[in-house]
């Protein structure tokens, strides 16, 4: 477990130092991974009508429910490596 954790915290510091900006459906991505792996399952309410960036990001993190935190870590540590390899780091 503290190997997967390692990698993860590696992978959250590598994210933000890309070259480039990910796509937003990237980004998206790269968002409800961490939160499913750092907070579980989704725990709020919906974002209101106007408030769009929320609305996304709460979506992006809700198809993630059920998803068990190991899992979640891997897929993030897998996204991150993808991400490096598109934008450089």
């Amino acid at each position: 477990m503290a190997d997967i954790q390692a990698k993860f915290d590696d992978a959250a510091a590598e994210v933000k130092q890309l070259k480039a900006k990910p796509t937003d459906e990237e980004m998206l991505q790269v968002y409800s991974l961490f939160k499913q792996a750092t907070v579980g399952d989704i725990n709020t309410g919906r974002p209101g009508m106007f408030d769009f960036t929320g609305k996304a990001k709460w979506d992006a993190w809700e198809k993630q429910k059920g998803k068990s935190k190991d899992d979640a870590m891997n897929d993030y540590i897998n996204l991150v490596k993808q991400l490096k390899e598109t934008y450089g780091i």
